[in-house]
């Protein structure tokens, strides 16, 4: 796999994960972001003993998106700060099953983690366990696309962080992601097998852990379903 690197220095390093590919060390035999990482930084310096890659954020296995790791401890622990503080600013474009009354919708919601299946789901407020989950949903563009129905390619900002988030709470809402066998019941069996989750993380702003300024990136997903909004309509 070639590694596509977005901004690097001695502190940092920003990627793009694509789909497919674990965000932290896969626990079986595939291949994972942050082995390819190491593998690239050894390439670029080798020396004895493992590079050293820290985890600041996950993606889920389907979602591609931009990922920023840190080469450094102290820069991952000023990097999960700003994640904690929410300081690191994160947007999604993701396709919609159907289409929202209105072109921007605020969620709000309480979200409970099933460790054992790996899913989570919306509830009450005062259930034991349920953390507040925000996030803001824009419309960009509706099409009508066979033999799907109507799709919105929609901008996701996220204000936290939990699991499986803007695949639980568009679902809850009514509007359920494209290619999500989890969360969309359009996509079980074996259309699941034909699909990834239309979910891509393409932007991602941070402040630098060394020099103090605020970078930005952004990148436009061009594969899966996300293709068919890129085109030109005649």
């Amino acid at each position: 796999m070639n590694l596509e690197v977005l901004y690097e220095d001695s502190s940092i390093i920003v990627v793009w994960k694509p789909v497919g590919l674990e965000s932290q060390s896969s626990r079986g035999f595939g291949a994972d972001m942050v082995s390819q990482i190491r593998l690239h930084i050894h390439k670029l310096s080798p020396k004895s003993g493992e590079p050293y890659v820290g985890v600041i954020h996950r993606l889920d296995k389907p979602v591609s998106g931009i990922m920023v790791y840190a080469k450094e401890k102290k820069a991952a622990a000023a990097l999960s700060k700003q994640v904690t503080e929410r300081k690191m600013s994160k947007k999604y474009w993701a396709i919609l099953c159907g289409q929202p009354v209105d072109n921007v919708e605020k969620y709000v919601d309480y979200l409970l983690k099933n460790e054992k299946e790996n899913i989570s789901r919306i509830v009450d407020k005062g259930i034991t366990g349920a953390k507040r989950a925000e996030l803001n949903c824009r419309t960009l563009e509706s099409r009508r696309i066979d033999p799907w129905g109507v799709l919105t390619l929609a901008e996701v900002e996220l204000f936290t962080g939990r699991h499986h988030q803007i695949r639980v709470q568009m679902a809850g809402h009514g509007f359920p992601l494209w290619g999500d066998n989890r969360y969309n019941p359009a996509f079980g069996g074996k259309a699941s097998a034909r699909a990834n989750v239309a979910l891509a993380a393409c932007y991602l702003s941070f402040i630098h852990p060394v020099t103090g300024k605020r970078l930005e990136f952004t990148r436009t997903p061009k594969d899966g379903m996300f293709r068919e909004f890129l085109k030109q309509e005649t």
